[in-house]
């Protein structure tokens, strides 16, 4: 379900996703835009495409390790290779409550040093800083094997005013 034309804001990038490959490559375009203290939260429905948009992040960030989903772990860190940020992976669906039950994750104290991308986090890390970057993920919904996803993106707080999402459309 996409939101009204009304509720979006103005600087909202929308790009068209047909495939699981061109949500990784997505990934790898919008890694070229991150850097250390960014916050990173994806939202969507089950199997939108958020895991897979994740490891596109991680291959761009040239981190180590397979990013897989954390639901069983909630959260998974894996360590750059080279001299760029760290990637710290979470996954949110199972905590109810806000960001007190994830103070344990330690968010707040990884967050400087590395790139966090959320996945199921709205409502429960807001308090961790309001420049983030949100990406909503919509796909059908029900008995459908429709691949097409409408991903919109947008950059909330100082640090997203100057970056020009529109290149992650090209």
């Amino acid at each position: 379900m996409e939101a009204p034309a009304a509720a979006r804001n103005p600087a909202d990038v929308e790009i068209t996703v047909t495939s699981p490959d061109q949500m990784r490559e997505l990934g790898r375009r919008l890694a070229k835009l991150l850097r250390a203290g960014d916050l990173v939260m994806l939202s969507g429905e089950l199997g939108a495409g958020k895991t897979t948009l994740t490891r596109g992040l991680g291959e761009g960030l040239g981190v180590r390790g397979a990013v897989t989903s954390p639901t069983f772990v909630i959260a998974r860190v894996h360590p750059s290779l080279g001299d760029g940020p760290p990637l710290v992976h979470v996954d949110a669906y199972r905590l109810g409550g806000g960001l007190d039950e994830m103070e344990d994750l330690d968010l707040d104290v990884s967050l400087t040093d590395s790139v966090i991308v959320v996945e199921w986090g709205e409502g429960k890390v807001e308090e961790l800083t309001e420049e983030r970057l949100q990406v909503r993920i919509h796909r059908a919904v029900g008995d459908t094997t429709d691949e097409v996803r409408h991903v919109t993106v947008t950059g909330l707080g100082e640090r997203w005013a100057a970056v020009d999402l529109s290149v992650l459309s090209a």
